[in-house]
């Protein structure tokens, strides 16, 4: 038997009907379709979306890459269990994809974009928007997409798509592959019917694999954990897709492990389990970095390693041990010499806390360590004059007062993620939701409204710098729309604080990193320019409150968390020439200087840069 449908039509149809399976719970896998349209998505998703739209629930974006950011959001919330598609016209709509394509796959979330393409027919050609390349005519603008998708596909011909279909839903259930899919949908396919298969729109279930590790490996795992005599665990966002919080919990807790989080792993244990020492890295705790440049195993859980957590290879001492529990081949085998255990990571701690059995490490030295960093952050909170304006890490103190485990923290860019990596005190594994894989501006809003959908009645914080919030403000229309209570904090420094910041240390002398008037010479000076972020936010519909000192912070951040509507609290702190408030960086980051220069601000970096790359070290 088969069905006469248009091509969108049986896409819509055929995403309804999937579903994943983890652990005997079956869920819905693209619950909802984000979309702007244009020529190219209009006539065949768009109409198709009218079709269906008691099956195939849709939300209207306002930028496109805002709707990938949204989707991102919404699966990471969900454990990348569940997903959102993305469709946009061709051309510029669909060449707005690749960053959050790129956001996407770099952190290994699953979200299906659906760009309308050039005709593949060709009945009039160029049409409007057409990129033409000379030497090939097959290739669009949406080829731009392949680098950044872990699936490409085009779909010329009606039947293709329903391989191509599939072959899409296999790399988004993928546990180890997965990321951006992309299929390219040219407009006059869209709109073409054919006779569909019912086995094609049946309801179909994926299972999500959870491998166990080899026993070969798992043996040689733990012969290194008996023989280390300071080993310490690095947990990465790979803890949490795998929702193995709690096996982790158990090892550490049996064997005596320390254990040190990345920016995706934070939360993975609350702050003040015995076991928690804190971020690590160059955005890390003083507690976590000095127990790496001691330890003599390194066991890392679901973590790619990115220079951040190396500190660019100068954290870890000389002869360190490195096994890695990884899902993926790919970075289990990262460190050079490291000891591989592939397997999914609950599977994999919950097999070596039993083959470990009662060995127990006597390492309980991280504790006063910890205790100091405590008392560092106390300090960075603390806001003992109510009448003064907050620092950056005040105001995330007066946050810390407030929040409980429902609340969830969205940041990726900008000085805050180096704060939050270092104070928050995450209470939930899900409360911190740090992209720092690739560290987009912009992403913040959007993804609060996509966590906002995956976690209904939860206050979702979207906290951005005015850097930030320039780049990306259009998705608080969207959540008005959506009527969707998320709360956005902007924190007004004038300019780019953490690119200021790194400016100042490799010579460039913060040039064009804060928001003043173009002088003569051509470098800017005079007072910030007046310019009204809460206004802004205003005007899109957001309830704004200002607060001018901490008392004020406090009392609108309070009033936040109850609005039942969108809310912004709008702070201004420190200028950009100002510390945060944080500690400084407990290690180093590789960003080359200069190697001549006649400034010598740029002379004296290059110093203190040749001074820290000589710790670099490969571990083999």
């Amino acid at each position: 038997m088969s069905v006469r449908l248009t091509v969108a039509q049986a896409l819509v149809r055929f995403l309804a009907a999937q579903h994943t399976e983890r652990d005997g719970v079956r869920r819905r896998l693209i619950t909802a379709t984000w979309g702007i349209f244009g020529h190219g998505n209009v006539a065949g998703i768009g109409q198709a979306l009218v079709e269906y739209g008691t099956l195939m629930p849709y939300h209207q974006g306002r930028n496109e890459q805002a709707m990938v950011h949204a989707a991102v959001g919404y699966a990471r919330q969900s454990r990348r269990l569940q997903a959102h598609a993305v469709t946009t016209s061709i051309g510029p709509g669909a060449t707005n994809l690749v960053t959050g394509a790129a956001l996407a796959t770099i952190n290994r979330i699953p979200v299906l974009l659906l760009p309308g393409d050039t005709f593949a027919t060709r009945p009039a050609d160029p049409v409007l928007q057409q990129l033409e390349v000379p030497y090939a005519g097959e290739v669009s603008v949406n080829d731009c997409l392949r680098p950044v998708s872990k699936y490409f596909d085009r779909i010329t011909r009606p039947e293709a798509l329903i391989p191509a279909a599939l072959a899409a839903v296999r790399v988004l259930t993928d546990p180890a592959e997965t990321g951006a899919v992309t299929l390219a949908l040219p407009q006059d396919v869209q709109a073409e019917a054919y006779d569909w298969p019912e086995e094609f729109l049946a309801e179909r279930t994926w299972t999500v694999r959870r491998p166990r590790p080899d026993a070969a490996e798992l043996d040689a795992a733990v012969r290194a954990v008996r023989a280390a005599r300071r080993p310490m665990v690095v947990a990465g966002g790979g803890v949490k897709h795998s929702a193995a919080e709690d096996a982790l919990r158990t090892l550490a807790e049996r064997a005596d492990l320390p254990v040190a989080t990345t920016q995706a792993g934070k939360g993975v244990l609350p702050w003040d389990h015995p076991c928690d020492v804190g971020g690590i890295g160059h955005t890390g705790t003083g507690t976590a970095n000095a127990l790496a440049r001691t330890s003599d195993l390194v066991i890392g859980v679901g973590t790619r390693y990115t220079d951040f957590t190396t500190a660019s290879g100068t954290l870890f001492r000389p002869g360190t041990r490195f096994l890695n529990l990884n899902i993926t081949g790919f970075d289990a085998h990262k460190q050079a010499a490291a000891l591989p255990l592939v397997a999914d990571a609950r599977e994999g701690l919950t097999a070596l806390a039993e083959a470990l059995g009662d060995h127990r490490q006597d390492l309980v030295q991280w504790i006063s360590s910890k205790r100091d960093w405590q008392e560092q952050t106390d300090a960075a909170y603390a806001a003992p004059d109510p009448r003064a304006r907050p620092t950056q890490a005040q105001v995330l103190g007066a946050l810390d007062t407030l929040v409980t485990t429902d609340d969830i923290l969205i940041n990726a860019a900008g000085s805050l993620p180096g704060d939050l990596h270092k104070l928050w005190r995450a209470r939930s594994s899900d409360q911190y939701h740090v992209e720092y894989g690739y560290s987009c501006m912009g992403y913040e809003i959007p993804a609060a409204i996509g966590v906002a959908l995956a976690a209904p009645g939860r206050p979702v914080w979207a906290l951005v710098g005015d850097g930030t919030y320039l780049m990306n403000p259009t998705e608080i229309v969207t959540a008005v729309q959506e009527r969707l209570p998320i709360k956005v904090v902007i924190l007004q420094n004038h300019g780019y604080a953490s690119i200021g910041g790194l400016s100042e240390a490799v010579g460039a002398e913060r040039y064009g990193t804060d928001y003043r008037f173009r002088a003569a010479n051509g470098g800017f000076t005079g007072p910030p320019l007046p310019v009204d972020l809460a206004a802004n936010a205003a005007s899109l519909g957001m309830r704004v409150l200002r607060a001018r000192t901490v008392r004020d912070l406090r009392e609108a951040l309070a009033d936040a968390r109850e609005a039942t509507v969108p809310t912004c609290v709008y702070v201004e702190t420190e200028t950009a020439d100002s510390v945060s408030g944080a500690p400084p960086a407990q290690a180093w980051w590789d960003v080359p200087v200069a190697e001549t220069s006649t400034r010598p601000s740029a002379v004296k970096a290059r110093e203190e840069y040749d001074r820290h790359v000589t710790a670099r070290r490969r571990h083999l």
